[in-house]
């Protein structure tokens, strides 16, 4: 076993999903999320892609990610909309609430610590 990760989704089968039907705000968004790594103490990893829509998000972990490709707007309530295209990164901390929007199919990797 190596000490290291390559982040690569080849051969990683991925999982569907969508957004909880009562989050939706706009459009019927899909996900596929291919995790690489699931660490002892609640850490995660891997690519996480959204198509088109928009709903309502509420986080109680904390969240890195970098954008690969696509556009979406993250807005926290009471806030002001946040443009993400490719090779944006932000953080997400527990307790954040807001929205996600994705203008252009999505993707990027995170890493969460729940």
């Amino acid at each position: 076993m190596t000490n290291y990760l390559n982040f690569s989704i080849d051969g990683v089968e991925p999982e569907f999903g969508a957004p909880e039907a009562d989050r939706i705000i706009s459009g019927d968004p899909h996900f596929r999320t291919w995790n690489l790594e699931e660490a002892e103490g609640g850490l995660y990893s891997g690519i996480w892609e959204a198509t088109p829509g928009k709903w309502r998000i509420a986080y109680g972990e904390w969240e890195y990610f970098s954008l690969l490709s696509g556009h979406s707007i993250v807005t926290e309530d009471g806030g002001e909309p946040v443009h993400l295209k490719a090779g944006d990164r932000m953080i997400l901390r527990p307790g954040f609430k807001g929205t996600w929007e994705v203008v252009e199919t999505t993707r990027k990797d995170y890493v969460i610590k729940v």
